[in-house]
């Protein structure tokens, strides 16, 4: 029997509509993991930590975290980028993604082509600059002066070599020709062990990290690298307002990837359950509380401002005179 065309072309959608429909209709039908580059206790953990467990009742299905730290990140993101591109293995990380192009002379992944961004969960504030409380040193004016005492040597700590706390170090060792020591950790939360033990001098580091040591007097602030103060510290001056030019640096950021080749669909599918899990006032409050600012912009959009976050860092690593790894 012949079939007419228009009911083949009718049964021919009715297929295809099958094909493409079912993966996001079905999707997840088991738990969903998120890989994070960096050690429990630091800002992109925290993040995490609320979107996911959001995610997990909108879903019906466990997003689980999996902390695999090492080089800034590089070692989750190299997991992901090997992943099945199904949407069950993603990666949560921070601007250090847009960094390590920089830093490092070879990576195990194309940053661009690996990935297919999925959105940027939320921004941060600029960097505070903070030193261990027994270190003689109660302005930034004051700090360098001890950090360019012939033989000083102060120690400054970073999440990892390329993170944006590594480069806004390496700049204020350049801007102020002070001779400073990198001491790279696996994340934020071991970074402020490592200051509030005196085991380094000095860091810039995220507000939402360090803001309790701060308050408890474990460690002291001395500066923000923001256009304007910070109101989670309003007596903490700007570096501006303490006469040092050229260490600004914009908010960071913590995106959610997933590996290339992954169905568009998929990518859709997520990045709109992630804008609903960012519109959650419990989210939300929780995003305020490490004084974070949800985003949630669209895969295309998110995926130039990557590229463009790429070149930016590019020219702060070649200011600060970051030799390559």
């Amino acid at each position: 029997m012949t079939v007419p065309r228009k009911e083949a072309w009718q049964a021919l959608v009715a297929v295809l509509f099958v094909l493409v429909a079912c993966p996001v209709h079905s999707y997840p039908d088991r738990p969903v993991r998120w890989v994070l580059g960096f050690a429990p206790g630091g800002a992109p953990d925290a993040i995490a930590r609320i979107v996911s467990q959001q995610l997990t009742a909108q879903l019906g299905q466990s997003v689980v975290l999996d902390n695999r730290a090492g080089a800034n990140g590089i070692v989750g993101a190299d997991l992901v980028a090997k992943a099945s591109p199904d949407g069950y293995t993603l990666l949560v990380t921070s601007a250090s993604f847009a960094i390590n192009p920089s830093i490092y002379r070879k990576l195990p992944f194309d940053t661009i082509r690996s990935f297919e961004p999925v959105t940027n969960l939320c921004n941060s504030e600029a960097l505070l600059l903070v030193v261990t409380p027994t270190l003689a040193a109660q302005s930034v004016q004051e700090l360098i002066q001890l950090a360019k005492r012939p033989g000083a040597k102060l120690a400054y700590g970073s999440s990892g070599v390329g993170n944006a706390t590594h480069l806004a170090g390496a700049l204020f060792g350049v801007r102020t020709g002070a001779s400073l020591v990198h001491v790279p950790y696996k994340g934020g939360g071991p970074m402020t062990i490592a200051l509030i033990s005196g085991e380094i001098q000095m860091a810039l580091t995220n507000p939402a990290t360090i803001i309790g040591a701060v308050k408890s007097g474990r460690v002291r602030a001395l500066a923000y690298n923001g256009p304007a103060r910070t109101p989670l510290l309003p007596d903490v001056p700007t570096v501006i307002e303490s006469g040092l030019a050229g260490m600004e640096m914009s908010p960071s950021w913590y995106g959610l990837f997933a590996p290339a080749k992954t169905p568009a669909a998929i990518i859709g599918r997520l990045h709109a359950e992630i804008g609903a899990a960012l519109g959650n006032r419990g989210v939300r409050d929780g995003l305020a509380a490490l004084n974070v600012t949800p985003d949630g912009r669209p895969p295309a959009e998110f995926k130039s401002f990557v590229a463009a976050s790429i070149k930016r860092y590019a020219e702060l690593v070649r200011i600060a005179g970051i030799q390559p790894e």
